[in-house]
């Protein structure tokens, strides 16, 4: 799992990215952008995940742990 800066591949994770910083935001958090574009939290939000301000981490789909364990073991062996 490794920390990242650019806005994600999948859709689902830039949503998921996106609306948690936007939750922050609306919480009080300082934006990152000196002058954002827009008032609204899930555009500052966007604006920052675009820019790659942001650091976030995917975490590891819980099958594909287990076949690189597997692949080591049989290049070992």
């Amino acid at each position: 799992m490794s920390v990242k800066n650019d806005a994600p591949d999948s859709q689902f994770a830039y949503v998921v990215v996106a609306a948690r910083r936007a939750r922050q935001l609306m919480s009080g958090a300082p934006p990152l952008v000196e002058n954002p574009k827009s008032r609204q939290a899930t555009r500052v939000a966007q604006q920052e995940l675009k820019r790659g301000l942001l650091e976030f981490e995917i975490p590891a789909r819980p099958g594909d742990e287990d076949e690189e364990d597997e692949e080591k073991g049989s290049k070992q062996g």
